[in-house]
């Protein structure tokens, strides 16, 4: 059994082989077994929303998982309703959990956070939360109650909506928008860059323009200017757009590791470690090793992905990141182990690909829409998927593009 020790806040999970255990680190094979022994899982349900078993609490996630372990076991909400009374943390894992069996059509749930909305302590995140989430038919008559009620909260509204619908005027903390600069070409963004004129904010944003485009190799010799103006670390996001630029910037990050300044330096040995030669594996491998035997659940991720560049030849370390894609409570770093696994030894995947639809991570349920097998129980699971009022876009679109691939098996129903 697992327990939560209030002192120290440490939690120590059950085993991963048994229904408790699956269900705290978010695996697809606990929710599969939950729907087989609904008696067994319910405590373990509720307790997963009570308690927070996350290992990253701004990593992993739960509540798509748990929503929908309450929705397909025929769970009561209640318990969940209850829990709004709680602190601030519990409230708000039970309103995550709630306001999405609401989008699936539970009354129950939906007339909770109502009601919470109406009485509750922490009214204003709710209620915040509910018009980001909620067609605005479900809360705009709450006008009235909003108004009674702003101004004795103890945390003042955030946002401008709804409080805008509701004539409701709340100071604006959200920064000013900048002008986009995604229509300008990549050269004229690198000589943003390299103009010594150029704003730090400016800087910022033609680094974020070239993150989310193909490698620019006319940034590489930019980069040991891109200092923040105190030489003490380097601008956001140039980490980011250096990993776009792949092995292209290794040769010159044997120069940036051995800089005086130490962000440059620093940048320069993590793009070595990223794209290591043939003499690291060993020493990787006994890195994954050593941190599996001391139980490090948050960076072997890093490890698993610089193992993954050297294919077949790191077959030794497979047994590892097995044990890891099994075992780890961090539940964000579980894609990793199996993209890793599936770089390094491909076969024998399709158990873990058939299970990661079922996964409380998008980017697990991503892997599994792509590769499990096309199989009729996996097809369906990919339609749910799309179908799902709870589930994220992009989930979503996967899940469509794939049973388009699919053939007609289970067309739109448009």
């Amino acid at each position: 059994m697992s327990h939560h020790d209030e002192t120290s806040h440490a939690l120590s999970y059950a085993r991963h082989d048994t229904l408790e255990g699956l269900l705290q680190r978010g695996r697809g094979l606990g929710a599969e077994r939950a729907r087989c022994d609904t008696r067994a899982a319910a405590p373990f349900v509720y307790d997963g929303i009570r308690r927070d078993w996350k290992w990253d609490s701004q990593t992993d996630t739960r509540y798509l998982y748990q929503a929908r372990l309450i929705r397909d076991l025929k769970l009561s909400p209640a318990p969940v309703v209850e829990q709004l009374a709680g602190d601030e943390e519990e409230c708000s894992r039970a309103s995550d959990v709630l306001e999405l069996l609401a989008l699936t059509g539970s009354e129950e749930a939906r007339e909770g956070l109502r009601t919470y909305i109406r009485k509750g302590r922490y009214w204003v995140s709710v209620l915040e939360s509910v018009a980001d989430c909620w067609p605005a038919e479900w809360w705009e008559d709450l006008g009235d109650v909003a108004r009674a009620r702003i101004g004795g909260e103890e945390d003042p509204p955030w946002s401008s909506e709804p409080w805008s619908r509701f004539g409701i005027e709340v100071p604006d903390r959200r920064f000013p928008p900048r002008p986009s600069l995604d229509g300008l070409s990549d050269e004229e963004l690198l000589a943003l860059l390299a103009a010594a004129d150029t704003e730090f904010d400016a800087k910022i944003d033609a680094l974020r323009a070239l993150a989310d485009r193909e490698p620019s190799e006319g940034l590489i010799p930019l980069v040991p200017t891109l200092g923040t103006p105190d030489g003490r670390r380097s601008l956001p996001l140039l980490r980011r757009a250096v990993d776009r630029l792949g092995a292209l910037a290794v040769p010159a990050a044997r120069g940036w590791a051995v800089d005086e300044r130490e962000w440059l330096a620093r940048l320069g040995a993590d793009v070595l470690a990223d794209h290591p030669g043939p003499e690291a594996l060993a020493g990787l491998i006994t890195e994954l090793t050593e941190q599996w035997e001391a139980r490090i659940w948050c960076g072997p991720d890093t490890t698993a992905k610089r193992l993954a560049g050297f294919g077949s030849e790191a077959a030794d370390a497979a047994p590892v990141l097995w044990l890891y894609w099994l075992h780890t409570p961090h539940s964000y770093e579980r894609a990793d182990y199996l993209g890793a696994l599936a770089a390094i030894q491909p076969a024998c995947l399709d158990d873990a690909y058939t299970e990661s639809l079922w996964d409380c991570e998008e980017r697990s349920r991503l892997l599994g829409i792509a590769s499990a097998p096309h199989q009729p129980q996996n097809l369906e699971r990919i339609r749910v998927l799309r179908d799902d009022p709870m589930e994220i876009p992009e989930v979503r679109d996967a899940a469509r593009a794939r049973l388009a691939r699919s053939g007609p098996t289970f067309p739109d129903p448009t």
